[in-house]
């Protein structure tokens, strides 16, 4: 009987922590806050400084700039940006001075700028470092910069851009978007500990492209909660996408995850 009585009241004390887990959104968001990214950071911080105004949406370019060689502004994504910067250096002073000091100390570099409509603001004195440096990472991210010969990984850049992956998960899966509802009330990202906490192995993520979730969480009583409660969900691309293109994806996400998108050039 003692021991019955012990296991009734761990079911209840369990109920009542569940209960109270599910009802009170607001301390359980205090509890687990955003495991921001630098570059989560930086998206918001570009946003502040008007960078999209003139960088389009989401860094995609395509404001007009008359005068200027290439008739608007240059888009900071989808690999333009390999044809302007060389470094992180190169980033930095773009932000900071407007542009790059071998650039500005080039004759024909500051009359094609001063021939064109609009020019990059230098932000040095509005930004602190940390600002800079969260930038910085917001922009190497949103570079694009996987070529080619990366293989399967190459592949599967195509199909995350293709189907909007990262418009949910944050600039090269940064992370950040909010998600009410959800076990934290953001997406997670593909940097953090959250995806240690959300996949495994290889098998869990695959099934999170495939399937839209896992057994391991679908099957618990408190995360299948969680699952059914959260306002954006993840698709289950299984009928959209061959299994070629989900090994693929599964193959840039450990790109990602492994931070072989941090070189600049090569």
């Amino acid at each position: 009987m003692a021991v019955r009585r012990l296991v009734v009241r761990l079911l209840v004390a369990l109920a009542v922590v569940q209960s109270a887990w599910l009802v009170y959104p607001v301390v359980r968001q205090r509890m687990l806050s955003l495991e921001e990214t630098p570059a989560a950071r930086g998206q918001r911080v570009a946003a502040g400084l008007g960078c999209f105004s003139c960088h389009g949406p989401g860094g995609g370019g395509g404001t007009p700039n008359p005068g200027s060689e290439e008739g608007s502004v240059p888009a900071f994504t989808e690999r333009t940006q390999m044809m302007y910067v060389k470094t992180a250096d190169d980033i930095r002073e773009y932000v900071l001075d407007g542009a790059p000091r071998r650039k500005r100390a080039d004759p024909d570099y500051r009359q094609k700028m001063e021939s064109a409509a609009l020019h990059m603001p230098a932000y040095r004195g509005f930004v602190s470092g940390a600002q800079l440096e969260d930038l910085v990472e917001y922009l190497r991210a949103t570079s694009g910069q996987i070529l080619p010969d990366e293989g399967a990984a190459a592949r599967g850049a195509d199909v995350a851009t293709g189907h909007g992956c990262f418009n949910c998960h944050g600039p090269l899966g940064a992370g950040g978007v909010p998600n009410p509802g959800s076990l934290k009330g953001y997406i997670p990202s593909f940097w953090a500990e959250d995806f240690d906490d959300l996949v495994r192995d290889d098998r869990e993520l695959r099934d999170w492209i495939a399937k839209g979730q896992i057994p391991r969480i679908a099957e618990h009583p408190i995360g299948s909660r969680f699952l059914k409660n959260q306002a954006i969900k993840m698709p289950a691309y299984e009928r959209f996408l061959p299994a070629a293109d989900v090994d693929a994806l599964v193959a840039y996400v450990r790109w990602i995850r492994a931070g072989a998108w941090r070189p600049l050039a090569r």
